[in-house]
């Protein structure tokens, strides 16, 4: 069995770990490290796990850690647990500056250990067999994409240009952008976006974007990361991902596998999601490149290429130009 401890609930993905954690066949979740000692215990005793208040103590206890900080504590975490030689995978993005992200890789090299980017979308069905159907050739040679993840605004420190490093275009930037360079295998070279601040009021970081990019290959993209979904949405958001070759398109929904269910109680309809569980196939990966000392599908370099376009973006809308990354 691999023990592997979180680090941090401050993200909302940190349950949705924890709980897989918990069904893993091949995992042994030890406990629970956060800064905030009241978050930190109360989850701790929801999972049935040990709340660590020294994160030297938590590291000393496990083989891996998960880490779901906020954003601008995952170099400080990453850095600690691959110096005590500790398996990481980290939540994305992956850091708030390539700085940290470079030293994140590093640490992780030179103590050789693991540094996973957490990119469920990697592992979702409907995602996956869009990589198959675009590797077969089905689709002719790839020549544009057009992707969503359009969210609600998420609350507390999410909304801290200090701890989360931007809004909704560095949030939700970096899952659709590592997808196309997941299927096209080549980088982003250049990017442009628009970025404001116009669909919540009284909030310091954007919520809302556009991004257009061009590929090392010549392909070109356009990508939506607003968090312009209402309170009243069924859901918290989307990724969804259209592929346009010479051959054919092909329209990817990552969270189409629903059913519709109305509450009289709620007032409102919700989405029941009956299929696969992305984060759960992420952390039996995460175990098992742990065990067979295999490279994750996501890696930290995935994700510091899917954070370097997030700066870019930013980058390119203060200059009103395109930014070119290499």
């Amino acid at each position: 069995m691999v023990k592997i401890g979180l680090i941090s609930l401050a993200h909302m993905h940190g349950l949705s770990y924890g709980r897989a954690l918990q069904a893993s066949s091949q995992a042994q979740f030890v406990g629970i490290y956060d800064r905030d000692e009241q978050r930190g215990s109360r989850y701790a005793k929801e999972f049935g796990v040990e709340y660590f208040p020294d994160l030297s103590m938590l590291l000393k206890s496990v083989d891996a850690v998960i880490i779901c900080s906020e954003n601008a504590l995952h170099a400080e975490y990453t850095l600690a647990a691959a110096r005590a030689g500790k398996h990481v995978m980290c939540e994305k993005p992956l850091a708030t500056n390539l700085d940290d992200a470079y030293a994140m890789i590093r640490a992780c090299e030179e103590n050789g250990v693991i540094l996973q980017t957490a990119f469920p979308m990697r592992y979702s069905t409907p995602v996956v067999r869009g990589k198959e159907i675009v590797a077969s050739g089905a689709l002719g040679k790839i020549v544009a994409f057009s992707g969503t993840n359009r969210g609600k605004m998420p609350p507390g420190w999410f909304l801290d240009p200090e701890l989360a490093g931007g809004g909704a275009v560095f949030d939700h930037t970096v899952h659709v952008t590592d997808l196309m360079r997941w299927y096209l295998g080549c980088e982003v070279k250049e990017v442009y976006a628009e970025v404001d601040t116009a669909l919540h009021e009284g909030i310091a970081v954007d919520d809302l974007g556009l991004l257009t990019m061009e590929f090392t290959d010549g392909t070109v993209a356009t990508l939506d990361p607003s968090w312009s979904r209402p309170k009243t949405f069924p859901t918290w958001g989307d990724v969804t991902l259209r592929v346009i070759g010479t051959a054919g398109t092909l329209a990817v929904d990552a969270f189409a596998q629903i059913g519709q269910v109305f509450s009289d109680e709620l007032g409102q309809y919700q989405y029941h999601f009956w299929g696969d569980n992305a984060d759960q196939a992420m952390v039996e990966d995460f175990v098992a490149c742990i065990k067979g000392g295999k490279e994750p599908r996501a890696s930290g370099m995935d994700g510091l290429r899917a954070t370097e376009v997030a700066l870019a973006a930013y980058e390119a809308s203060r200059r009103k130009k395109p930014v070119r990354l290499r």
